[in-house]
């Protein structure tokens, strides 16, 4: 499963977002199923985060846990000025690593 969470945060709030943020990125790596996770930010200053689970009921115990549910509503309520989330089954993976780097 990957979950592709992009958004915009209001301004002023980027200390008290970056707090919560570190612990969510710490929490849902002590899930089980939990693959892997990256962060950008655009030029724009949209954000955007990829999370990828090995399987959907991964993913469900992240969504639901308690700490992680708190942190959404929290972001809703203080963080974000707009959030789009988009969770699809990843169909394909392969990685590529070359040996003379």
């Amino acid at each position: 499963m990957v979950t592709v969470f992009r958004s915009r945060l209001r301004p002023g709030i980027e200390d008290a977002y970056d707090v919560v943020a570190t612990q969510m990125s710490c929490l849902v790596e002590q899930i089980d199923g939990f693959i892997d996770q990256k962060f950008y930010i655009s030029p724009d200053g949209e954000r955007v985060t990829v999370v990828r689970f090995r399987d959907i009921e991964s993913h469900q115990a992240w969504a639901q846990h308690p700490e992680h549910q708190l942190a959404q509503r929290r972001g809703r309520e203080e963080f974000y000025s707009w959030y789009d989330i988009s969770v699809s089954q990843e169909m394909y993976s392969r990685n590529f690593e070359n040996p003379e780097l």
